[in-house]
């Protein structure tokens, strides 16, 4: 095997109610966990979501509400899910702009603080699309010959996510087989949390990406119009986004609170 890591890395994905990081919610999780020893486990959490799942998205992924309706809540799980991927590095496929966002909001919604000071995160969907420009579907069968069986199953789109990444590192001689290089490929732009609200910028200094504000720093924001901060921690914006944006306004009173 090419891939080189330092830590377990995790690959993995969800199945959801719908698409929007805030208000939907995890009813299936699958996880393949690559040890540094090429030891591989596999855990898969089918996970009532509390809410409907609409009949449209039960059609895609083939979980109904009754299929959920007996199974454990993320809460009930959640320590189990942390403490099987706590010290690992993330890889999925578009798992930086979703599967991840989401996990964390879900893990904070169960009272869990994910720390991701160290985290490494892999998208191989970047990977592919900078290289070929396709979907999961074509990236199975384009790398590995393979076709995809019952797509939007967590289980298969997992399977399927970790093989196309051991075939991109066979493929691509400029890949480095290390999950920092990995991880600096597919990141699209840096950011403070994981929805991309708050990005950096070329001073690493961390700034708002969108609205009124966008390119200004979040300290420059919170000082001049400090009524912004209530706004946002009201608004519809992940409660990951929430947390930043508070350690954000925390870290700059102390600061101001020591030149006093």
């Amino acid at each position: 095997m090419r891939l080189k890591i330092k830590r377990p890395l995790c690959f993995f994905d969800l199945e959801t109610t719908g698409m929007s990081i805030t208000t939907d919610r995890i009813v299936e999780m699958a996880v393949i966990k690559l040890h540094i020893d090429e030891k591989v486990e596999k855990k898969v959490w089918l996970i009532n979501p509390e809410i409907p799942i609409p009949l449209e998205v039960s059609a895609i992924h083939g979980i109904t509400d009754e299929m959920v309706s007996k199974a454990p809540t993320f809460k009930q799980l959640s320590k189990s899910i942390y403490d099987f991927i706590k010290g690992c590095d993330l890889a999925g496929y578009n798992s930086d702009r979703f599967d991840i966002p989401l996990l964390m909001e879900e893990f904070l919604r169960s009272e869990i603080d994910f720390e991701t000071k160290n985290l490494k995160t892999v998208d191989v969907q970047t990977i592919f699309h900078k290289m070929e420009q396709r979907n999961l579907s074509a990236a199975l069968e384009f790398y590995c010959n393979k076709k995809i069986e019952k797509a939007h199953s967590a289980v298969v789109d997992t399977q399927a996510t970790f093989d196309v990444l051991m075939a991109q590192l066979e493929r691509y001689d400029n890949l480095e087989p290390n999950i920092s290089s990995l991880s600096d490929f597919t990141t699209r732009k840096k950011s403070a949390d994981f929805a991309g609200y708050i990005i950096y910028n070329k001073d690493d200094v961390e700034c708002f990406s969108f609205g009124k504000h966008k390119g200004k720093t979040v300290q420059e924001v919170l000082e001049r119009e400090p009524g912004y901060f209530g706004w946002l921690l009201n608004a519809d914006f992940p409660l990951y986004t929430k947390k930043i944006l508070t350690k954000i306004r925390v870290r700059n009173s102390n600061l101001k609170n020591k030149e006093h």
